[in-house]
């Protein structure tokens, strides 16, 4: 089976968050590379693993754009990129969300995101893809709205704060170093709420079961 480019570009998406999740995890049982320098930015400092995992995120998350924008542009869209395409932002997401929540056995001071944040987006994701899967098996598209777009968009800004620390927060220093980051948690966590809220009822009808036709006598 020949693979288009687009495609090619979500395979190496995959690729690269498997990369740094290893790299993490590496990182995470051996506290030991906890000697790795700091950079300072806005008045705080970053662990360099951090900074790594921010740089590839940022790289994968601008793939994903990529991809989908040359994907309908050469008419490349196929069953494998639709496929693999959610699958890759997932990965992507929710591995950095879970990863952020747990405190790092190498980078003192690093802030975390709340854990029931992290729950409450994973199981929106859960639920709306399974609602999605149910639809299509059915010959239905569950169509996006504004605020699950909304969410990817404070996710994918989140993440990257948390990642540095609280930059570019920090340069207002006090609070507001955890507190705008946290912020932009909440909101991608509030933004997810609505949205699967709205999935759910807008789309609650794919859930019933079809009446089978009765036999005339």
């Amino acid at each position: 089976m020949k693979i288009n480019i687009p495609t090619k570009i979500t395979l190496a998406r995959i690729v690269l968050v498997v990369g740094l999740l290893i790299y993490l995890f590496v990182c995470q049982i051996l506290g030991n590379l906890g000697q790795m320098p700091d950079v300072v930015l806005g008045n705080t400092g970053i662990h360099l693993t951090y900074l790594i995992a921010c740089v590839v995120f940022v790289v994968a998350a601008a793939t994903d754009a990529v991809d989908g924008y040359l994907a309908r542009k050469w008419h490349q869209v196929t069953d494998l990129g639709k496929f693999l395409d959610p699958i890759a932002d997932k990965m992507l997401v929710n591995s950095l969300l879970i990863f952020l929540c747990v405190p790092s056995s190498f980078a003192s001071g690093q802030m975390t995101i709340p854990v029931f944040c992290v729950i409450l987006m994973v199981l929106r994701d859960l639920v709306v893809d399974t609602m999605r899967f149910v639809a299509a098996s059915k010959g239905e598209v569950v169509a996006a709205n504004i605020f699950g777009k909304l969410k990817t968009v404070f996710q994918m800004v989140a993440i990257p704060v948390c990642l540095l620390n609280g930059f570019p927060f920090s340069y207002l220093g006090g609070p507001a170093l955890y507190d705008g980051a946290h912020i932009l948690v909440y909101l991608a966590t509030l933004m997810s709420l609505v949205s699967g809220v709205i999935y759910v009822v807008q789309n609650r009808h794919v859930l019933k079961e079809k009446e089978a036709p009765h036999a005339e006598n």
